[in-house]
């Protein structure tokens, strides 16, 4: 898999890392898919069916960290193979408690799927190191994209494979255990860059240093709330157009709407981030945002949910990708692995409470009082991004490290 491609291409790692991004996002669409399905069959109450996915956002979550330690230490291929080789034993563990109904196993299996789905979640700043400093913008957005194929394969892959096996879903197991397995043998092969020499005591500036920095402290600030919004507002949409007497169809055209708003401006989005910058990319984004929530007043309208999840997806790709890229611009090679991780674990941390949040919020406030409740996130997330675009401008002394990419 080594070519030396044109000086304008991106380079193929990139490419191949895209094809895991979508192995990945399939993955996780296939088991977002069947595990309230699963949890329903062997779980002791119906009220703890949905707790498998959460564990499984857990396990995102805990990943973080660990995967910042693991890149620092073994570097990138070890680390992608160390996550995929963990999530396909936690794929063997829920395919053996769904044969056993053994609920407590299928939550282990599920949160270990999750440390995987959180170590993958770093392909996109693996792209970033591949890629040629003007590039490296295009490069992490294209990695983003691989989320389009995985909206048509996703739930094609959920709905073929269930039924394969006499027992339920395990044929969905399986199909998700080949994509684990696909993606492991590209990691094995694609030539990847590290941020740092594996097993380097270089450690770089203090953590009291690095969040001292207006951008960093921004740029985790807008992926955080832009990524914890989107889950929030994608968790209870479907109860609130069940709510609204609307049939599972129309349900799943929403969110497949979504999921394609989410990543379909992937193609174009490092573009745009070359041409418009990064702070004004992310205010768009928080706009986008604040229409999607604005939406709810015409619900039960069905073209409210499609335009408000529509808008809902464009604008998590807006904040959250550009926040993606705009970290990479202020840390140093040595300080990649530990920044990296603490962003991931903060933006998916904030997900995970937003999902364990959306159902208690959605019966208590309703979809419409629920959307307004969470407007002022877009407010704040406006005013903290300009604050530091105005800084960036009034700071024309800034230390090149402090602002530059790396």
């Amino acid at each position: 898999m080594t070519h030396t491609p044109s000086p304008r291409a991106l380079p193929y790692t990139v490419w191949w890392l895209t094809l895991c991004q979508a192995l990945l996002v399939s993955g996780n669409i296939v088991l977002i898919t069947i595990t309230p399905l699963i949890g329903q069959q062997i779980a002791p109450s119906d009220g703890l069916a949905t707790l498998p996915v959460a564990i499984q956002m857990l396990g995102l979550t805990a990943a973080a960290l660990p995967a910042g330690w693991l890149t620092a230490r073994f570097g990138r291929r070890r680390t992608f193979v160390i996550g995929n080789l963990t999530g396909m034993a936690g794929i063997g563990l829920c395919a053996l408690s769904v044969t056993a109904h053994h609920f407590v196993g299928f939550n282990a299996g599920t949160f270990l799927i999750g440390t995987s789905i959180g170590t993958g979640m770093l392909y996109r700043f693996a792209a970033v190191d591949a890629a040629p400093l003007p590039q490296r913008d295009r490069a992490l957005s294209m990695v983003m994209a691989g989320g389009v194929l995985a909206a048509f394969f996703g739930p094609w892959l959920a709905v073929h494979t269930q039924g394969v096996s006499e027992t339920p879903f395990l044929g969905s197991l399986a199909g998700l255990a080949g994509l684990y397995l696909v993606a492991l043998l590209i990691i094995a092969r694609v030539p990847l860059i590290n941020p740092v020499k594996p097993g380097s005591l270089r450690q770089g500036r203090s953590w009291r240093v690095l969040l001292g920095q207006p951008v960093l402290a921004s740029a985790i600030v807008a992926g955080l709330l832009g990524y914890s919004l989107m889950t929030l507002i994608m968790t209870a949409t479907p109860l609130a157009m069940t709510h609204a007497s609307m049939n599972i169809e129309h349900v799943a055209n929403v969110i497949r709407w979504h999921v394609l708003a989410m990543f379909a401006p992937s193609f174009i989005t490092g573009r745009l981030i070359q041409q418009c910058g990064h702070t004004t990319m992310i205010l768009l984004g928080s706009l986008l945002l604040a229409l999607a929530l604005l939406c709810a007043w015409w619900a039960p309208a069905s073209w409210a949910f499609y335009t408000g999840l529509i808008l809902l997806g464009l604008g998590w790709n807006f904040t959250f990708v550009t926040a993606s890229a705009w970290l990479t611009t202020t840390y140093r090679p040595e300080e990649a692995p530990r920044v990296q991780a603490l962003n991931d674990c903060l933006v998916f941390g904030g997900s995970t409470l937003a999902s364990l949040l959306a159902g208690p919020l959605s019966a208590e406030l309703g979809w419409q009082w629920l959307n307004m409740g969470v407007l002022p996130v877009c407010v704040i997330l406006i005013l903290v991004v300009a604050r530091t675009a105005w800084q960036q401008r009034t700071r024309s002394d800034q230390a090149p490290l402090d602002t530059g990419p790396h």
